[in-house]
């Protein structure tokens, strides 16, 4: 049954990894419906097997990653300020790692993608690639995408409106997410697996290794989806599923749902 459960929380990762609907917030909501022990390697497990996602984005993405060395400047900027923070805050975070934060997160979310949607529809790029955004805008995007150590924020959807109100179009900003996502994860799962990668067991290993592919997988199958769904229709109907999420988790946790097994 473990190995079910595990397999469950890959294929969400990888079908929500790249959503405005937070990753983390829905493995750990998922854990929370399978009965899952909310054990110190579940959480370094729904941090690392978001390697798996981004893999599919370097394989997806590998042309765009060789074209030169001007976009990986950018990744840099824009990376430093989530590296930074979450060295320092790393305890706080993984403490955060709660059903009802996570629910809360995802309303207010779901808010916020709704108040913004018809602004980010009617933005105009300020430039017309990537590889001349301003670096200062890309340290931006980097800020704002720290807000998403919280579970239930989304990375994508952080980074994503960061980067439209700063110069992108919403293809464009679809797309830097996506990348910025590469040393965002690798730095993130390598710190967690020094931290605590000795203490576990070959049996966990293995549930790393099946929890990586079902992420990789299914996040193969999302990305381009995703971005004909944002490039077409928005942010709003994602508004609208985090909010109907969080409230109905809210709502089981009021009326007596156990917040930890």
């Amino acid at each position: 049954m473990d190995i079910v459960n595990y397999l469950i929380l890959g294929l969400v990762e990888g079908l929500t990894e790249f959503l405005p609907v937070s990753s983390t917030g829905h493995m750990i909501l998922t854990a929370w419906l399978l009965q899952m022990q909310n054990t110190e390697f579940l959480k370094s497990f729904e941090i690392a097997i978001q390697m798996g996602a981004i893999l599919s984005v370097v394989i997806l993405y590998f042309r765009r990653l060789i074209q030169g060395p001007a976009i990986y400047m950018r990744l840099l900027v824009a990376f430093l300020p989530t590296a930074t923070i979450g060295f320092v805050m790393y305890k706080l975070i993984k403490d955060l790692f709660h059903p009802a934060i996570v629910a809360i997160n995802l309303i207010l979310g779901g808010l916020i993608l709704l108040l913004l949607h018809r602004d980010i529809e009617a933005k105009q790029p300020d430039y017309a690639e990537l590889e001349v955004m301003p670096l200062k805008n890309a340290f931006m995007i980097g800020l704002i995408q720290c807000l998403a150590m919280i579970p239930g924020v989304s990375r994508a959807g952080a980074t994503i409106i960061g980067a439209v109100y700063n110069g992108c179009d919403k293809k464009m900003a679809t797309e830097f997410s996506f990348l910025l996502a590469i040393p965002t994860m690798l730095a993130a799962t390598a710190y967690d697996m020094l931290k605590n990668a000795h203490a576990f067991t070959s049996q966990e290993y293995g549930y790393l290794a099946i929890g990586f592919v079902a992420a990789f997988v299914s996040a193969w199958l999302a990305v381009k989806v995703f971005i004909e769904l944002v490039v077409r229709y928005g942010f709003a109907g994602f508004g609208w599923y985090r909010i109907v999420v969080g409230t109905l988790v809210l709502l089981a946790i009021g009326l007596g749902a156990p917040l930890t097994h």
